[in-house]
């Protein structure tokens, strides 16, 4: 009782707000079990190369740093609020119109269309985020905004491994209906609250702002590097989506439907540990350390891979890149915002999206390369050594950058 009555108060001083941010997100989230199974669909269903798939998913990135550029203008420009919900509402025919186009091009295009308008939303939540919740609980909000999107990723290839042995095109109709009823219950939710804030900007005195506080992110070097940096830690990362399903079902000989409990896995352990572990962080280490700590343990959760593919060691790998996880994501979002804390927070936010977005362009293509050209082991063992250096630069690029946090 102790120990679940410690776990409930890592939850407290998060706002209503918060926790409905994170309950869209969910929603959303739970009905993402496309990108997962995107790769396996290409070259099961549709016949397609495992180079021609790798291309076809880059497109995913490109769409990915267009949305998250348009976002971030976006959301400065015209809110939040407009941002997510026309993201959410226009994602939803273009997913179930996908399976109906199966050739090389036509998937490209498609692909990139969802993904440009998809991930015009990431932006706008962060600077949700950062609006609704309390300053000194920063952290914790982005956290249990990435615990919803674990938890939906832990529902979503749980379901969908099942959806996709009856039929892939099960896949394409569930994300249509989880963006639908995300951007339902945001709208019912957030609308009022939307115009009250509004309002009271409109009436609050006309302040005068400082020069630094328009201060674009693209001219903020260090900002610059940041970004870069995130960008390469991303790319190592989000093999999660792409050739590690590809590893358990080629090496690891698995089935589909234990390929998406074991993907769900990953997100039931992010749900459990990330606020207590979020909170431990916080209390002990500096941003720097934490995100130092968890990028190199995102690269030992790959070279447990070249011990074998049983069950039990893929399990090992994931529990350990899904703490990596919980201690660099967050963190990360977080520096954003405090770097943006007297600047443009839809640009901020937009060029730390463009940055993870460029690894869901590089990630497919170079990860389906090296595997072809050189086996998965060399991937482990590439990984693992460019996150081992990027957690090095990381760590000092940050420690400069906001050194009294």
């Amino acid at each position: 009782m102790k120990l679940f009555n410690s776990y409930i108060k890592t939850f407290k001083g998060l706002s209503r707000e918060a926790w409905m941010l994170s309950i869209v997100m969910l929603i959303n989230r739970s009905g993402s079990m496309v990108l997962p199974f995107l790769g396996v669909y290409m070259t099961d269903h549709l016949k397609f190369s495992l180079e021609n798939a790798g291309i076809v998913l880059s497109f995913y990135g490109i769409g990915s740093v267009l949305g998250s550029y348009l976002g971030g203008l976006l959301t400065d420009r015209f809110g939040e609020y407009y941002v997510q919900c026309w993201s959410l509402f226009l994602s939803a025919p273009i997913f179930l119109i996908i399976p109906f186009f199966p050739s090389i091009e036509m998937m490209a295009f498609l692909i990139f269309l969802q993904s440009t308008i998809s991930d015009t939303f990431r932006p706008a939540n962060s600077v949700a985020i950062t609006k609704y919740a309390r300053p000194e609980n920063l952290t914790k909000a982005f956290s249990l905004n990435r615990m919803a999107i674990n938890l939906g990723f832990s529902i979503g290839p749980a379901l969908g491994g099942i959806l996709s042995g009856i039929s892939y095109n099960f896949l394409f109709v569930v994300n249509a209906i989880g963006a639908l009823v995300a951007g339902i219950i945001y709208v019912v939710f957030f609308r009022k609250r939307n115009q009250i804030f509004r309002e009271k900007k409109r009436l609050e005195p006309e302040k005068k702002v400082e020069n630094v506080a328009t201060k674009s992110p693209y001219k903020d070097f260090p900002f610059l590097i940041y970004s870069i940096l995130c960008a390469v830690f991303a790319v190592c990362f989000f093999q999660f989506f792409n050739t590690i399903p590809l590893f358990y079902k080629d090496v690891a000989k698995l089935s589909q439907s234990t390929i998406g409990f074991v993907l769900g896995y990953s997100g039931f352990i992010i749900v459990l540990l990330e606020m207590p572990l979020v909170s431990i962080a916080e209390r002990t280490l500096r941003i720097p350390q934490i995100l130092f700590i968890g990028i190199v343990m995102a690269g030992l959760s790959y070279l447990i891979l070249l011990l074998g593919s049983n069950v039990a060691l893929l399990l090992l790998s994931m529990t350990i890149l899904s703490v990596a996880e919980i201690w660099v994501l967050p963190f990360m979002s977080t520096v954003t915002a405090l770097r943006a804390e007297r600047g443009n927070k839809g640009a901020y936010m937009g060029l730390n999206g463009i940055a993870f977005s460029f690894s869901f362009i590089f990630t497919p293509f170079l990860g389906t390369y090296v595997v072809s050209q050189f086996g998965f082991d060399s991937l482990w063992i590439g990984s693992f050594g460019v996150l081992a250096l990027s957690a090095v630069l990381i760590y000092i690029v940050v420690k400069k950058m906001i050194p009294t946090r």
